[in-house]
């Protein structure tokens, strides 16, 4: 018989472990735009050898599946004597794979910029960083605004792939409540509930911002 008391009684352990599937994705996010804009710049650069650099980075972080990257920075981190916490190799995983498929979302905002905009600020004096922080980052943020919340919405269902290494998330708490009152299809349920709104509200959170961006 279907339960719906089950699925009302997982909610909010499910809803608090939430709080930790934000957390990683907010720092991925954060941490892979500030790597994107860095391989952005260095594969539009006129160094064949930073563009070479940036080509190959993005050809490992994109080629190699998010779920083996995780278990790669799991592993790897204490077998070079760096001992992290579970989390921290998620974040820095995530961060940079993140890092790859935001930088050519990145490059492409750059190449849509009109050319003179870029002449014009070499006439003015401007610095290449006074350049990439007042004229190319915040246009190519504005370009791409839609495909960056896509990834945003992406990150955040993909970070369900963190449980394979231990840090509660929504997925690993499902698991766990799963296991425990052996009614996997109604904890399930509740968990996919529970993704539904958080990329509901950031899929409207992100319009909103990308018309008034727009405007703006």
């Amino acid at each position: 018989m279907f339960d719906l008391k089950a699925i009302a009684e997982a909610l909010p352990l499910l809803v608090k472990a939430a709080q930790m599937t934000l957390l990683v994705s907010a720092l991925g996010l954060v941490v892979g735009y500030v790597l994107a804009v860095g391989i952005a710049t260095a594969r539009l650069s006129s160094s064949r050898m930073l563009q070479r650099l940036g080509a190959v980075y993005v050809f490992i972080f994109r080629g190699v599946p998010l779920i083996v990257q995780l278990m790669m920075a799991y592993y790897f981190l204490p077998f070079v004597g760096i001992n992290v916490p579970p989390i921290a190799a998620s974040i820095l995983a995530i961060s940079l794979c993140e890092g790859a498929y935001l930088g050519e979302i990145l490059r492409g905002g750059f190449l849509g910029i009109p050319k003179g905009q870029l002449e014009a600020t070499q006439l003015l004096g401007f610095s290449r960083v006074d350049t990439l922080l007042r004229i190319e980052i915040p246009q190519a943020l504005k370009l791409t605004m839609p495909s960056l919340i896509n990834e945003m919405i992406m990150l955040v269902k993909a970070s369900s792939l963190i449980s394979i290494v231990g840090v509660a998330e929504i997925t690993r708490t499902a698991q766990n409540i799963a296991a425990s009152t052996f009614l996997p299809l109604q904890t399930y349920i509740a968990a996919g509930l529970v993704y539904m709104v958080i990329n509901g509200v950031l899929s409207i959170a992100g319009h909103v911002a990308e018309r008034r961006y727009g405007r703006s």
